[in-house]
């Protein structure tokens, strides 16, 4: 934790001619993304399985066809199909899962007092006018929604409600460009329809985080979603729209 905390005060003093008071907030910025680079093969990975798999759709329309009464058989014969044809069901998990670690090392740095015995230096860092290892709450209560904390948060709120709709937007578009129409009959996996409708939402997820965690935990979350809008747009063909 010393280690990681030292590296981020030196990133800070080499960014502090540029962003002055607000240096260790960039420096976070630039941590995240440089997390992102080095997780970007494996979002590539991502996007080619998830390609693959759409492939497979028709295929897959097929064998629900024929186990339709018979979840389990269903199940079982989708799972073979993904193993004859060489793709994980998981692949889309990787990038997140890689980045844990990360986020949890950053979110435990500006939640302690104190790094190796000493006083944590980087808690004396803000964003602005608001603490890096401050939250919501303390900007409420220290001058309201419009004190000068507040209205840092109010920013990031803004940021983030742009991402996230346009990021429920694409959602509901892949999903409705690979939804396999069911045949009379069908059976759906137990749940799987109230998941689907809820997917859309979980970018908006991002609100709760930003407004509970550090603030420089927060400015993690927000940098990496912002990330992944945009390299989702990149890697992901945007689904043509119906006629």
């Amino acid at each position: 934790m010393s280690v990681f905390a030292r590296a981020v005060e030196q990133l800070a003093e080499l960014l502090q001619p540029v962003f002055h008071a607000s240096a260790a907030a960039a420096a976070i910025v630039l941590f995240t993304a440089l997390v992102r680079l080095l997780v970007h093969p494996l979002s590539r990975a991502a996007a080619r399985g998830q390609r693959a798999r759409a492939k497979l759709q028709p295929r897959v329309a097929e064998l629900r066809k024929k186990h339709a009464k018979d979840p389990q058989k269903l199940q079982k014969a989708v799972l073979e199909l993904h193993a004859e044809e060489k793709v994980s069901p998981l692949s889309g998990c990787l990038p997140s899962l890689f980045q844990l670690p990360a986020f949890f090392l950053l979110y435990h740095l500006f939640s302690n007092s104190t790094i190796g015995g000493e006083s944590n230096g980087l808690l004396s860092h803000a964003l602005f006018a608001a603490p890096l290892g401050g939250r919501w709450a303390d900007a409420l209560g220290s001058g309201g929604v419009f004190g000068a904390a507040g209205l840092v948060y109010l920013g990031l709120f803004v940021l983030v409600a742009a991402v996230a709709t346009f990021n429920y937007r694409r959602t509901k578009m892949m999903m409705a460009a690979s939804a396999v129409p069911a045949a009379d009959g069908d059976q759906q996996v137990p749940g799987l329809a109230s998941v689907n409708k809820f997917m859309p939402f979980m970018s908006f997820f991002t609100l709760f985080t930003v407004a509970v965690m550090p603030l420089a935990a927060a400015l993690y979350v927000v940098t990496s979603t912002t990330w992944s809008a945009v390299e989702r747009a990149v890697l992901y063909p945007r689904p043509a729209e119906a006629a």
